[in-house]
């Protein structure tokens, strides 16, 4: 759910920064769009995006950007008759519709949180750049929910299976996220405040006036900053802390000091998003010309031709599907894979299971088993050296972490379980963290 620094969205008309520039810049990432088609009830909207980090540069095509409005705050309750509701800033936030299930509390409705101070989380369980920013999600739940404060998570599924509610109750579970969570699997809440964006945030005032957007990650010090002015405004008596704000999580220095630095986007396994970014000239996310050419059934794959960089390929039978590749077989020698030349930190997996039986996925970089230096938080390292990890639930993996950024190595993942199927890639640069 990441996008490179040399090709930002897919999809969409490109920003290209230098590293020195976003060194100076302190940016990791630019947008990645993920979209598929129009949008349905089993589909996100096409122009869904996985946001690393909200930036003030944006393309021509972005509507909105990270945006405080001085002046909007409504003096009183009727001065909300007039206004537009949606999810711009000085807009009356609009009502939860849709909601499939309600966790940790709820059912809520904004008329009744009118007086407290809310945040809306758009989010889902495997975007790796939702997951960056749990922990500051966890630190103003923990400081300001006493004090006013009601966080909201807005759950929109970007693939199927997080659709499924127990799916998104273990993900809150294993993750500690204590606030209350609307899923919302039909997009009707994430459409009524116009979101193109995983993760988002809407800050509204006590008058359930918006007053601050926030798309991706980063921003922190700034949200919380906002956070504390408006739990001010809906109550005199609330005494802004000195506790620190929060800062950006640091970026790879091994990455900034890189002259040929470069960052893999993030590479999905199905073929209806990688049909989206050939028409936009960007070749999609495999290399092999007959992954398009055999969609909704198995194809037996050969790496014949030197590897692109940023590209995946297939050895061996696989399934190409709408959402995923799957392995297409069953085998006892890890005889096929996928293969991967990566430029990154750290590379995390969106991985499932058809079948709901776990299987063990052996992990190798340029034809050499993982070390402490570079395994992922995932993997599991034998007694004989082998590195693999076991897959026991859909869910992102965390597959790579080294000790600094690396440029184009080849990643292989392969497994003998026919469940082996590929969601995601994604890719970070930063210092600690996946």
């Amino acid at each position: 759910m990441l996008g490179s620094l040399l090709n930002g969205q897919t999809g969409k008309p490109r920003i290209k920064l230098t590293a020195l520039a976003v060194a100076l810049m302190g940016l990791v990432y630019l947008a990645a769009a993920c979209g598929s088609s129009d949008p349905v009830e089993t589909t996100p909207p096409s122009d869904a995006q996985n946001q690393p980090l909200s930036v003030n540069i944006v393309a021509p095509t972005q509507e909105r950007e990270s945006a405080t409005v001085a002046g909007v705050a409504s003096n009183s309750a009727t001065d909300n008759v007039s206004r537009k509701v949606g999810g711009e800033v000085g807009d009356l936030a609009p009502e939860f519709g849709g909601i499939e299930a309600w966790i940790n509390g709820g059912p809520l409705t904004m008329e009744e949180l009118r007086g407290q101070v809310v945040l809306i989380d758009f989010w889902t369980y495997t975007c790796i750049n939702c997951i960056r920013t749990y922990p500051y999600l966890k630190q103003w739940h923990s400081r300001y929910a006493d004090d006013g404060l009601v966080i909201v998570g807005v759950h929109a599924p970007e693939f199927e299976f997080e659709k499924v509610y127990d799916n998104v109750v273990e993900a809150t579970e294993v993750n500690a996220l204590d606030w209350t969570m609307a899923q919302d699997n039909d997009f009707v809440t994430w459409r009524r405040y116009s979101n193109r964006f995983w993760p988002a945030k809407y800050l509204i005032d006590k008058d359930g006036v918006v007053r601050y957007t926030h798309f991706g990650e980063g921003g922190y010090a700034e949200t919380e900053d906002l956070i504390r002015e408006l739990l001010a405004e809906a109550d005199p008596a609330f005494l802004a802390n000195s506790m620190p704000l929060p800062e950006d999580q640091a970026i790879d220095p091994g990455f900034l000091i890189a002259r040929n630095a470069e960052v893999t986007r993030e590479l999905y396994g199905g073929y209806e998003r990688g049909e989206g970014d050939l028409l936009y000239g960007q070749g999609g996310y495999v290399q092999q010309m007959q992954y398009f050419e055999n969609k909704n059934q198995v194809f037996e794959f050969t790496i014949s031709e030197s590897q692109l960089p940023h590209k995946i390929n297939f050895q061996g039978a696989w399934h190409i599907g709408p959402e995923s590749s799957t392995h297409g077989r069953m085998t006892e020698s890890y005889e096929d894979y996928l293969s991967l030349v990566y430029s990154a930190t750290s590379v995390n997996a969106v991985l499932t299971s058809d079948s709901g039986e776990p299987y063990k996925v052996r992990i190798t970089v340029d034809g050499e088993y993982l070390t402490d230096a570079n395994k992922g938080s995932d993997i599991i390292i034998g007694d004989d050296g082998e590195s693999y990890l076991w897959v026991r639930s859909p869910s992102l993996y965390n597959v790579i972490n080294n000790d600094s950024y690396v440029r184009r190595q080849n990643l292989k993942m392969a497994s003998n379980s026919p469940d082996f199927g590929l969601f995601a890639f994604t890719f970070g640069v930063y210092d600690t963290g996946p």
